[in-house]
């Protein structure tokens, strides 16, 4: 009896029997497909996934005599012409190459008689009769099934994507967990058996924790008794059943508290699995991530990566050399198997829209989970309608609840009917807040003081403002607007004048906001000059602030970090327009044109009232296009590659950076990048000393391109060369006389 591997030797020199490998992969994609019924549409995928591999050339490949090799191709084409199985081919296919084109025509590419005739130039079938190969499966002790009753799809494009990527998910999870185990088996040990969420013991944990926070009484009695009915709200909220939910609250009432309450209740209530957090900053990362520590810090075997996962560019991903906890964490981030995972924006979205294996092989997970948006009014209206109707349809066929929660709830209950294009069941959330508990109106903290028309203002003038305050804050529209103010500020306040922007790396970023954050709680003099990312979420409390006009929802955002936790009577904030005004283009130049317009109505605009916020919105949507054409038509056509291509939560064209913010670091980097070229685990540990600039920048000298594994130019990661042009204070700042000269 001829034995035939799936892979070549390991550490310890022995081989990897396919049938063992393959019988494996089947068994642990059926686990994770059946939470959402698909347990035998994987189970077909997991036996057929390396079908090719029984060919005699793909074991002359194992022993290095044979190469560029198509050994998964005719998998799919036994799911596809002996099991009628699309998804099942799809995924097959496409867990080497990425998933493709789900269209008729494509797939008839791998039917028996055509399937030769497609195989790209310079790769050959490992085995041309599919007979042989089926024949030695059987032989080697394992049965296909008879039939496989398939899972129905909803017919609308982005929900039958989803239904296609999560059994993709639940097949490449499998594959990788199979073969990491092979290869490494001290890695698999290391993993361990799954965490489980504990949602009863964490909510009676978190429970007493908010018991001890209402009795330390930081805040004011009114911000007291306005997070302690949020928190009943959302308590009460959890025994709804599982959907889409608004929580529309002011900032500053407790939402990240209240959200994790109701998550581990509805968790509790509903049998779900884990709790998913999505916030759109980095600079807020960090402070959720210490809230979520500090309340659920006696969960039994505490906090570890295991029960927490953090999975962004400042989190300590695996790295060769370095502890196991670092290493785990790293491991996990691959496929989220944790209770609770905190990310970003752009990691979520961005692999629920993928059609690689790397990115979506995370996405079971999210099954029978508690998804929670945080400052839900970032996401791009250009992506709006398909990511809508993607997770409208995680909720209703995969039993997750989905959450958006921010104090300017987006008016996307309007999008309903263009939702409906892409799946059955729309966008029609439920709002977790009841409207009698009037948070809005109690909740009037800040007055704000909107310019008189046509009045504008120098940034000296504006400089001179701040003399007599102790403590300040002042939002600008551009990085050029915090610099030039910044400067100004300086040599008035002795050192206690601090800027932030995204021209300093997340690192430096963090360091001026605990800075800031120290100085408010002690009562320090201090003026804080930011752009608007240190808006959404971050949780500062000046008694002043200052906010350049701009999009409504911004002011607003901007008034929370004023008298945030209600200590004075009221706070004021002062929105101005620059003599040197200026916005950044798109979309956010529209909506700050729209507020402008909105403040000439007789009617008084005001942060207060959500109907002024639901108007704003409704308004933008009829002046912004939301129907990126390319993105669309590719959804439409459910052409995975194209939506992989054009769905982008930044959408501007940058590069990364790696910056001499801290110089020691960034010699250690730059040498490690010339040497050893790009690697996963270099990008992890430069991402936090890193900034995005235009691609257009990168086209003179100023910048290194960072070579790959080959020598050929990454194009997406570049070294900086001039160490003084990043500021302390500021961070990069190319000079004028640099620009001209680069051209």
């Amino acid at each position: 009896m001829i034995t035939y591997y799936a892979h070549s030797a390991n550490d310890q020199g022995d081989w990897d029997p396919l049938r063992m490998h393959l019988e494996d992969v089947a068994r642990r994609a059926r686990a994770f497909a059946e939470t959402f019924s698909a347990g035998e549409d994987a189970y077909l995928a997991g036996l057929l996934h390396d079908l090719g591999k029984y060919g005699d050339l793909f074991q002359e490949r194992l022993r290095g005599k044979e190469k560029g090799l198509d050994h998964w191709s005719i998998g799919a084409s036994v799911c596809l012409s002996q099991f009628l199985n699309d998804k099942c081919a799809m995924a097959v296919q496409g867990h080497h190459v990425g998933l493709q084109w789900w269209e008729r025509e494509e797939l008839r590419k791998l039917l028996p008689n055509e399937l030769e005739k497609h195989i790209p130039e310079g790769r050959r079938l490992t085995e041309k009769d599919r007979n042989v190969l089926l024949e030695r499966l059987s032989a080697d002790g394992l049965a296909l099934p008879e039939k496989v009753s398939k899972t129905v799809s909803d017919a609308k494009s982005a929900a039958a994507m989803l239904d296609l990527r999560m059994l993709f998910s639940a097949l490449t999870d499998a594959d990788y967990l199979s073969t990491e185990e092979y290869f490494d088996f001290e890695a698999a040990r290391l993993r361990g058996p799954d965490t489980e969420l504990g949602p009863e013991e964490a909510a009676d944990i978190l429970d007493r924790h908010l018991a001890i926070l209402a009795k330390r009484g930081d805040s004011s009695s009114d911000v007291a008794a306005i997070r302690q009915d949020l928190l009943g709200a959302c308590c009460a909220a959890a025994e709804t059943t599982p959907g889409l939910f608004t929580l529309t609250a002011p900032t500053g009432a407790g939402k990240t508290l209240s959200t994790l309450a109701f998550a581990l209740r509805h968790a509790k209530r509903y049998g779900l699995r884990r709790v998913v957090v999505v916030l759109p900053f980095l600079s807020i990362i960090d402070q959720t991530v210490r809230v979520y520590r500090e309340a659920l810090s006696r969960v039994p075997g505490g906090v570890t990566e295991r029960y927490l996962l953090e999975h962004h560019s400042l989190a300590s991903e695996a790295v060769e050399g370095e502890g196991n906890s670092q290493r785990l964490q790293g491991m996990l981030a691959q496929n989220w198997d944790a209770p609770i995972v905190i990310t970003t924006s752009v990691q979520f979205l961005e692999s629920l829209f993928s059609n690689s294996s790397s990115a979506c092989r995370k996405l079971h997970r999210l099954a029978r989970a508690l998804i929670v948006f945080d400052e839900v009014q970032t996401l791009p209206l250009k992506v709006v309608l398909p990511t809508l109707a993607t997770l409208s349809h995680l909720t209703t066929r995969y039993q997750s609840s989905v959450v958006f929660s921010t104090a300017t709830q987006p008016a996307f209950g309007h999008l309903d009917a263009k939702v409906q294009q892409f799946c059955t069941n729309g966008w029609r959330p439920r709002e977790m807040v009841p409207a009698e508990l009037r948070l809005f109106d109690r909740a009037r903290r800040v007055r704000v003081e909107w310019p008189e028309r046509e009045t504008r203002i120098s940034w000296e003038d504006l400089a001179r403002r701040f003399t007599d305050l102790r403590q300040v804050l002042c939002i600008v529209n551009l990085k050029r607007h915090a610099r030039d103010l910044f400067y100004l500020l300086e040599p008035h306040w002795s050192g206690n004048a601090f800027h932030l922007s995204t021209a300093m790396c997340p690192r430096h970023r963090e360091v001026v906001l605990q800075e800031v954050r120290t100085r408010l709680a002690n009562d320090e003099r201090c003026a804080l000059v930011a752009t608007q990312c240190v808006e959404a979420g971050v949780d500062l409390d000046f008694p002043a602030a200052f906010r350049a006009l701009g999009p409504l929802d911004a002011v607003a955002q901007a008034a929370g970090r004023c008298n945030r936790n209600g200590k004075l009577k009221e706070g004021v904030l002062e929105v101005f327009v620059p003599e040197d005004e200026g916005y950044p283009k798109g979309v956010y130049q529209q909506a700050a044109k729209l507020t402008e317009a909105l403040l000439q109505r007789p009617e008084r605009l005001s942060i207060d009232k959500p109907a002024h916020f639901e108007e704003y919105f409704r308004n933008l949507y009829s002046i912004v296009n939301l129907e990126d054409r390319e993105l669309l038509d590719a959804v439409r056509t459910k052409h995975f590659p194209e939506v992989r291509k054009h769905y982008r939560i930044i959408e501007q064209d940058t590069v990364n950076v790696l910056v001499a913010y801290d110089r020691e670091r960034y010699e250690e980097l730059a040498k490690e990048a010339r040497e050893k070229g790009l690697s996963r685990s270099w990008v992890n540990r430069a991402r936090p000393y890193a900034v995005n600039c235009f691609r257009r920048d990168t086209k003179g000298t100023l910048m290194e391109p960072v070579p790959l594994k080959d020598r050929t130019p990454s194009g997406d990661w570049f070294l900086y060369r001039h160490a003084d042009h990043y500021d302390a204070r500021t961070g990069l700042c190319i000079p004028k006389e640099m620009e001209l000269l680069e051209g």
